[in-house]
This record gives structure tokens, sequence and C-alpha cells, in this order.
């Protein structure tokens, strides 16, 4: 079974507690080190013990000094989860930028997968070095869209050899395929991603992004032609791809196109 060294940082010390005990009882994979209660001791221990993960409160006590812990100890290299309170606008750039989190009050189901990521994403850094570099270029993404609460121009995806971190302008359009995205691109790639459509209908702008069916979202900037078929309702894109237009979503659809 593969291991994962972790510090956990909260300025909170039954929230320290917490975590450490849930992680010793419910993820065997994860042996913390240590505990800091600061940002300064966190950053003397990240540099002392570094470990591979860091569990980060985000508040702690501001929501920028968790970003100004990864900023100042740049040089080490080590995963992270936030630990955060956050909801809303902050849970959409998490899933932007494909980092793992965990919303406080602290669900054990929440705090598995979070773990079952980090070894995943573990193996593919260690068999893939360069990744690295493209996991701290994703960290940066959110640490901008969270202080600055400006919509992100980049998101990134998880795919079988690592992190590909795109505009979404770039995207054609994206299917679901059970609980995974599969996501088509206006240049001929295509990429798997494990998050959910709906996700994807979270994260990418509306004004922009239209879903025309339950396993179907497309971008209307590739759009070429709108069909009322025997068969139904289908939209053609400029690859010449035909997407099905749910009932339902048909008047909605009609609506932002005569508007486009």
């Amino acid at each position: 079974m593969d291991t994962l060294t972790a510090l956990i940082v909260d300025d909170e010390v039954h929230a320290r507690g917490n975590l450490q005990m849930m992680l010793g009882d419910y993820c065997p994979e994860i042996q913390v080190l240590d505990t800091a209660g600061s940002a300064n001791e966190a950053k003397e221990k990240i540099r002392e013990l570094k470990p591979q993960v860091v569990f980060l409160d985000i508040r702690m006590p501001s929501g920028s000094e968790g970003f100004q812990i990864l900023e100042d100890v740049q040089e080490e290299q080590f995963m992270v989860v936030f630990v955060t309170a956050f909801k809303d606008y902050a849970i959409r750039a998490f899933n932007a930028n494909a980092i793992h989190y965990v919303l406080k009050p602290i669900d054990i189901e929440e705090l598995q997968t979070a773990v079952s990521k980090l070894l995943k994403n573990h193996r593919m850094i260690r068999q893939q070095p360069g990744q690295f570099s493209n996991y701290l270029e994703t960290l940066e993404h959110l640490s901008v869209s969270l202080q600055s609460e400006k919509p992100y121009q980049r998101i990134t995806i998880s795919h079988s050899k690592g992190l590909h971190v795109v505009d979404p302008e770039e995207i054609l359009r994206l299917e679901g395929d059970g609980n995974c995205t599969r996501i088509y691109f206006s240049d001929g790639n295509k990429f798997l991603d494990t998050r959910t459509l709906r996700v994807y209908e979270d994260i990418l702008d509306p004004s922009r992004f239209f879903r025309t069916h339950k396993s179907h979202i497309i971008n209307l900037r590739f759009l070429k032609e709108y069909l009322h078929e025997e068969n139904g309702h289908q939209a053609i894109l400029k690859d010449r791809s035909v997407v099905p237009i749910a009932r339902g979503r048909l008047q909605a659809f009609l609506a932002i196109v005569r508007n486009l």
C-alpha cells in the first residue's frame, strides 16, 4: 500500500486534533508527521520535515495567509489539500483548478476521496516529474482566483497522463460519461476527466456554454446550425458534430441563440 507523509496546518487546536484523528482512523495511507498552528511554524516544519502532503486550513486567520505559506516555501515539493469552510465561489474555483479540498465540518467519505486523489496524483508525478510544474501552476491559478474573486480564465483537467491547463474558449463541447466527462477541443484533441458534467456546468461561463441535454454541454461560440429533425432537435457544431437538444431545454436554447 502506498503511503504519504503529511503535515496538518490549522490555527485551531481542536481542528488539528480532529483531522489527525480522522486520518489515523480512516485513511491509513496518510502518515501524519506533525501539526502546525501558525504560518511561521508551518513554514519551519515544511522545510524541516519535507512532507509529501500539507493539509492546509485556508483561513489562518485570513484567507490569504495560507497562500502566503505556499509562496514562501516554493522550493519544497508537496501536494496540498485545502481544508475550508468556504462555499459557493470558492468551491467553483477549487473545481476549476482540479485542486483537492475538504469542507468543514469534515465528512469521512470526502476525506477518503481526497486521499485517493492524492495517491493517484502522487503516482502520476512520480512517473512524470515534469508534471509537478503543472501542479504548481494550478495552485497559482487557484490563489489568484480566490484572492481576487475574479473569474478564472483557465481551468485544469486531470487526465490519464497528467494535468492539462486550458483556456475554456478552446473547449468545443463536453459529454457526460457516467461519473466522468469527455471534453472535446476545437483542435481535435479530447480528454476524459473524472469530474461530472454537473461540475463543469458550475465552472463554465453560462453566457458561453449551454447545457443542451442531461449529457451534453456545448460552447456556443462553435455553434453552426440548429436543426429540427424527425428524431428530435439538434445543435450542429463547426466540426460537424451533432449534439441533441432536450425538449425541456429548447426554449432556453433558442432564446440565448437569438441573442448571440
